[in-house]
């Protein structure tokens, strides 16, 4: 029998200003390990920590830009386009645009703290070239 989700999980998250998450399908929300899927909402300058994490991250822009530094540069994902990162690569989202960004997210296996390896929480070392840039952390739920 089909199972209706009736409302997301809010998911503390990461980085230099509050950014909201809203886990529809995950190990909080749906008890899924293998997949997750959610709601990003991020105000403009917005950036996390680096991470190189286990997962394959799925990103589709429903509004705004999100910007995506990886170990041989950076993307800028507008609206109405996608990105996929691979599992154990380097990467680092922001949203630098004043209006901030909408996104949905599709991580496989499902997000977990344990498994996403952020540069200065798991001392992980960036790339070479973007170690000047670490961000600020603060815990925002």
């Amino acid at each position: 029998m089909p199972r209706l989700l009736t409302a997301p999980s809010i998911i503390a998250a990461i980085g230099t200003k509050p950014k909201r998450i809203e886990e529809y399908v995950g190990r909080v929300n749906s008890g899924h390990e293998n997949i997750s899927v959610a709601r990003m909402v991020s105000p403009g300058g917005w950036e996390e920590p680096g991470q190189r994490p286990e997962f394959e991250e799925i990103t589709i822009v429903l509004r705004g830009n999100l910007l995506v530094e990886h170990d041989t540069g950076v993307m800028r994902v507008a609206a109405s386009q996608a990105i996929i990162t691979h599992a154990h690569e380097w990467v680092r989202y922001s949203t630098p645009d004043a209006d901030g960004a909408e996104y949905i997210t599709i991580c496989l296996p499902a997000f977990s703290p344990d498994t996403v390896k952020r540069d200065i929480i798991d001392k992980i070392d960036p790339p070479a070239s973007l170690r000047p840039h670490e961000p600020g952390i603060g815990l925002i739920v």
